[in-house]
């Protein structure tokens, strides 16, 4: 085990960088189909809000199923599971109304993700040493972070080019070649005797994580609420408020609002794989109970955000102080997160750690799409004033850091 790392643990990776790429092209790929062809941007965010819904609902599924079976045999089913149901959609094209169609593909995509990712993240600690787990995690992260940044742009640009078919050939392509080549991975497994009825087994599981999380380690669930707030508070900001800044706020000189939107939007891409090369390179000097100073400090980049958003100042120095502490807040917003994750991972017992990660996964899912929500009505209802948004979201992050700084003196 070269630094900690196994040869599974790199096919995991490999599996993860094919099979990641083909879900961020896909799901940015049928929202783009359906507003080119319905035209309406209501209809958009209606099917866009609306298929999150599952990937809350199936990661603690997602959570029990990976503490039962072979992880390994989880990822390969559900590989190839998407890519016959990328088979079907193109057999089914044309045959049926088209937005009953991709919202029922964006549904079981989403659930698929919800069920696959606590797999893969439960695995992590079985393949590495106890010292390389926020390295793998840092890995892990930087993978989703690149697949984000590059799968919507090569998708977007490939839509334009050939329209939406040969990119479902390319995304098929993707699962069922990252299905087989995780076939090949190794995965310690220990099957469970069943002692009752599943469904009994199921209520049992669950209420042993909640206690677990609630009380018996109380600490992990505190920190649980902590990766919620970050998705609530900081996530949810930056997704809401930069593409209303830079579009509808800024006033470009060359009228170039949308281009310098995606460069801005790269930029915060980079900032968590900055995070995430971070997390890699200084594991060793990382102290999960010094995490609570990341949060500190995002809660203080977002002041010269909001100083940027006064009248009178230059709009291309107000866009660079946009980009430059986005990018900062992104990048310790990431490494903050692989830290928290690493240790939930290192601390839970491994017959819970599918179960207590799905639930991480779901109440950050949840607190994202309320925190747009949110944002997206303070931004609506003080447009003049927006300064104000960020100096009231930087005072909750720097209050809910210092929160943190008490639960992580406990470790």
């Amino acid at each position: 085990m070269k630094k900690g790392f196994s040869k599974n643990f790199y096919l995991v990776v490999i599996g993860q960088i094919i099979s990641l790429f083909g879900n961020a092209v896909i799901r940015f790929a049928l929202p783009l189909h359906l507003l080119s062809v319905t035209g309406s941007a209501a209809l958009l965010g209606v099917v866009s809000g609306v298929a999150f819904l599952p990937l809350v609902v199936m990661s603690p599924i997602g959570g029990l199923i990976a503490d039962r079976m072979n992880k390994r045999n989880i990822m390969v089913v559900l590989d190839f599971f998407t890519a016959g149901l990328v088979l079907l959609f193109l057999v089914l094209s044309g045959r049926g109304s088209l937005v009953s169609l991709i919202l029922i593909m964006l549904f079981l995509l989403y659930g698929i993700s919800g069920a696959y990712q606590p797999s893969v993240q439960a695995s992590i600690p079985l393949l590495v040493s106890e010292e390389a787990v926020m390295p793998a995690n840092a890995i892990i992260n930087m993978v989703s972070s690149l697949s984000g940044l590059l799968g919507p742009a090569l998708g977007g640009i490939a839509y334009g080019l050939w329209g939406i078919t040969p990119i479902l050939y390319v995304c098929m392509g993707c699962f069922f070649l990252s299905a087989v080549m995780e076939i090949f991975i190794h995965i310690p497994f220990v099957k469970r005797v069943r002692t009752d009825t599943l469904l009994h087994e199921t209520i049992a599981d669950m209420k042993s994580s909640l206690i677990f999380i609630g009380r018996e380690k109380k600490e992990i669930g505190k920190l649980t609420f902590c990766c919620a707030a970050v998705n609530l508070f900081l996530s949810a900001l930056m997704i809401v408020s930069l593409p209303v800044i830079v579009t509808q706020v800024l006033v470009f000189p060359r009228n170039n609002a949308s281009e310098m939107y995606g460069f801005l939007e790269a930029l915060m891409a980079g900032g968590g794989l900055l995070g995430g090369l971070g997390a890699g390179l200084l594991s060793k000097r990382l102290n999960v109970r010094s995490t609570w100073k990341l949060l500190f400090c995002c809660g203080m980049l977002l002041l010269p955000m909001g100083a940027a958003l006064y009248k009178g100042l230059p709009v291309y120095l107000a866009y660079l102080i946009l980009a430059v502490s986005g990018i900062l807040i992104m990048a310790m917003a990431s490494l903050y997160t692989i830290q928290v994750m690493s240790y939930i991972q290192i601390t839970t017992p491994p017959g819970l750690i599918g179960k207590v990660i799905s639930w991480i996964i779901a109440l950050s899912t949840c607190a994202q799409p309320l925190g747009q929500i949110m944002y997206g009505f303070l931004l609506e209802h003080l447009r003049g004033m927006l300064w104000i948004v960020f100096v009231v979201t930087a005072a909750a992050t720097m209050l809910f850091a210092r929160w943190n700084r008490r639960v992580a003196q406990r470790l």
